[in-house]
């Protein structure tokens, strides 16, 4: 028998607006990289189109290797210099080896629109701006998440369970031929089989 109330079923978890909408803008770039390049291939012909992935792939294949070969030097001067005793100082030059790394797939990626942001990444001002911000926000956030610790975290997912009963206690075993406070002799048994 049914007495036509009903429970409202518990409320989802809203969506972020990241995980919403980054689909949406990878099959915009995808779609917009392919227009381009036809438009392209209209312009001049196919031969030309190849000849631009190709250089693209070289050239961030190239980029990639060089800022890889940087960051390796980096560390092994830094870890000579922590082995010698010698503190290490910062370089200005070992900074911007991941956003060089991250122009050259950009340029690996076909099309002209992720060409142009690898080679935009490539300039000296537009990593340090890039770098800034992206330190700035880091930080920001890294403050956001200090507010509350993780133990906060774990109480809040406990408390926040469908039933909303947190029981706080210790689980007892009784073994044969143990009185119920006595230490098991001997190895305990693997917790999985």
């Amino acid at each position: 028998m049914t007495t036509g109330v009903q429970t409202p079923h518990p409320a989802r978890p809203r969506r972020s607006r990241l995980r919403t909408f980054l689909p949406l803008a990878a099959a915009a770039w995808l779609v917009l990289e392919v227009w381009l390049l036809t438009l392209i291939a209209g312009a001049s012909n196919g031969l030309v189109v190849f000849l631009l992935l190709v250089a693209g792939l070289v050239l961030g294949s190239v980029v990639i290797k060089r800022a890889g070969r940087r960051a390796f030097q980096s560390l092994t001067e830094t870890l000579q210099q922590q082995q010698s005793g010698v503190t290490p100082a910062s370089r200005p030059n070992s900074e911007g080896n991941g956003l060089m790394m991250l122009g050259g797939l950009l340029l690996i990626i076909p099309g002209p629109v992720s060409d142009a942001l690898g080679l935009l990444l490539l300039v000296p001002p537009v990593q340090k701006a890039v770098s800034r911000y992206a330190e700035r926000t880091f930080e920001r956030r890294l403050r956001e998440a200090a507010q509350g610790s993780l133990g906060d975290a774990f109480q809040q997912a406990r408390i926040h369970r469908p039933d909303g009963k947190v029981v706080q206690g210790e689980v007892v075993r009784d073994e044969p031929g143990h009185a119920p406070g006595d230490a098991p002799q001997g190895p305990r048994p693997p917790l999985s089989r």
